[in-house]
């Protein structure tokens, strides 16, 4: 009885005490516009932060995702499960098993890696992702391409437009989300997702530009790295697209030993700042291509790193180019595999011999009103591959008009195949 009286006294004063505090004007009315000038100023800093062209929260969300990930083992599993690394760092897998896994893959091109002078760093990513004709990238398309049979995507990008000054060379925020959205697509349906850099203007490979562009390449490569640190081998990292000395007449021709050095050097910046940085980074699959990714020339001068059994050779290869590159070449395949046959040859000595796998990042045969004859080709040509262990990539840049080199295979607003022979023969190739 004591103790319930002692309560009612208790009560009784902290109501007076209330009242009290309210006829001087405290209370909710006060803390009402206090906080509603709090939000206000905050709204306003976000606004800045936002639009600043050194914000970095993508990076302080993984960083905070994977705290999270760290301090929560007593605890239930995150929601986010594609973030946890289900394979234990990749310790006990090669490159070569990875690649023998894979079956044939589709690059989504002239999508991420379109450029525009136009537009600045913090302009919406959609405006750079249809500058060159093609929608968004979507889940449906992504899921079309993979139920037609492709297990493999391959994501170019373009990260020039995206980088700020030296010496951070900060990645925009919008835009690594956006990447990181459509890589997802992919990667969480279980597909193997190749990321690289694509059009870069800054990776040329001269002498007088090679600190440069290694500063730009381990700080662009490192904030890759960070932001995809925990994703499994399904992901991997392709350091560089076609690194070559653009104009002139050493472009295409499989490059000189000044491209060829300043390329090596440049791979090895981006193979090291890999294996620097954390999560599963020290054991991801990573691809590396010689100068322009030739695969004639440019192939003999590529230096594999030593005691990394995790490295892939990136190729291009559009053989027999009269036939699958050359607008004014031939319709007619003719039965001409003798450009196949030595490719699968040299890449089966220069590299597969010796244990280091190839992917065949781009190839493709342009349409010419061709498609029965593209069919036959494209059925050995992806034969041939699988039998020397090769996978190869699809080069479609959503162009199936005009006088462009037109390699559109799925259709990017109905997501469905346009040439449906041409697909059938692509998949018994590797069955």
């Amino acid at each position: 009885m004591m103790m319930k009286g002692w309560r009612r006294k208790t009560v009784s004063l902290i109501l007076a005490i209330c009242l009290t505090m309210a006829a001087a004007g405290y209370g909710n009315t006060e803390s009402n516009v206090m906080e509603s000038d709090i939000e206000e100023d905050n709204a306003m800093e976000s606004a800045v932060i936002e639009s600043s062209d050194t914000e970095s929260s993508v990076m302080k969300s993984s960083d905070t995702e994977s705290s999270v990930m760290k301090s929560s083992d007593t605890e239930s599993e995150p929601e986010n499960s594609n973030m946890e690394n289900k394979n234990k760092d990749m310790e006990d897998m090669t490159a070569m098993g990875i690649v023998n896994d894979m079956k044939i893959g589709w690059n989504i091109g002239n999508t991420l890696d379109s450029t525009r002078t136009d537009l600045t760093r913090i302009d919406a990513p959609f405006k750079f992702e249809t500058a060159w004709g093609n929608p968004k990238v979507t889940q449906e398309l992504i899921d079309s391409v993979l139920d037609a049979g492709f297990n493999v995507i391959r994501v170019p990008v373009s990260w020039t437009n995206h980088i700020g000054p030296e010496p951070e060379y900060r990645i925009t925020d919008s835009w690594m989300e956006r990447v990181k959205e459509v890589v997802d697509y992919a990667y969480d349906k279980g597909a193997y997702v190749i990321l690289n850099i694509h059009h870069e203007d800054w990776n040329y490979p001269y002498y007088d530009n090679l600190d440069r562009a290694s500063a730009e390449m381990a700080a662009v490569w490192g904030q890759i790295a960070e932001v995809f640190r925990d994703y499994d081998e399904h992901l991997i990292f392709e350091g560089q697209n076609e690194p070559r000395k653009i104009g002139t007449p050493l472009e295409w021709n499989g490059g000189d030993a000044e491209g060829w050095e300043v390329v090596n050097k440049t791979n090895k910046v981006f193979i090291d700042t890999v294996r620097a940085s954390d999560g599963s980074n020290p054991y991801r699959m990573l691809m590396i291509p010689g100068y322009a990714a030739n695969c004639s020339v440019g192939i003999q001068h590529i230096e594999v790193p030593e005691n990394d059994n995790r490295v892939i050779i990136s190729v291009h290869a559009y053989e027999p180019y009269d036939f699958a590159l050359n607008k004014d070449g031939r319709s007619e395949w003719n039965h001409d595999t003798e450009e196949i046959d030595r490719l699968m040859r040299d890449l089966q000595t220069l590299f597969l011999d010796k244990g280091t796998p190839v992917i065949i990042g781009e190839f493709g045969a342009m349409n010419k009103d061709n498609e029965s004859a593209r069919a036959e080709w494209a059925e050995y040509y992806v034969s041939a591959a699988k039998k020397a262990g090769v996978c190869c990539i699809w080069w479609d840049n959503g162009l199936f008009e005009g006088d462009g080199e037109r390699f559109g295979l799925f259709d990017r607003h109905t997501y469905e195949c346009r040439y449906p022979q041409l697909l059938d023969a692509l998949m018994r190739g590797v069955e």
